[in-house]
């Protein structure tokens, strides 16, 4: 079977656990989702540095399939269209998070968890998930976070 260059470079890029904007498909506005995951973009997209984007389908640049978001060129996540949420964090982090029961693992890499949105419940733990990791992209300590993490924990036991 032959396959055309640009598909051997989507497919190769999508074995990275990390992409640049660039790298994911035409850069245009993201979709509007459902009720309960467009809650969660529509926050996330008014922090400061937030440039939001259509996330595509990983085979198919022409298919929408929810929102990716950056803070400058650094990948912070992304929510699929069936409210998945798909966050790009260290793997100390995300061992933690799933550790404590406040996210769940990644099947395609340690450096990320993930999150379904289901309800307005979901919605307050899906921003603070996008919180936390947007901190993290802008600098704050690992231990600030650590402990940022232990504190909602106990909050939410």
């Amino acid at each position: 079977m032959q396959v055309d260059a640009s598909l051997a470079l989507r497919i190769d890029q999508s074995k990275k656990t990390k992409m640049t904007l660039e790298e994911k498909g035409t850069i245009v506005p993201p979709p509007v989702l459902s009720t309960y995951p467009e809650m969660v973009s529509r926050t996330v997209q008014q922090w400061e540095g937030i440039i939001s984007a259509t996330h595509w389908e990983i085979y198919d640049r022409n298919q929408p399939n929810g929102a990716d978001f950056y803070v400058g060129a650094l990948e912070l996540g992304h929510i699929h269209l069936d409210g998945e949420i798909h966050l790009a964090i260290t793997s100390k982090l995300a061992d933690v998070l799933i550790k404590a029961g406040l996210a769940q693992k990644f099947p395609w890499g340690r450096d990320w968890v993930q999150f379904k949105i289901r309800n307005d419940a979901a919605v307050n733990h899906g921003i603070w998930l996008f919180r936390l990791n947007y901190d993290r992209l802008k600098g704050a300590a690992t231990e600030t976070l650590l402990d940022r993490i232990a504190g909602y924990k106990a909050s939410v036991a």
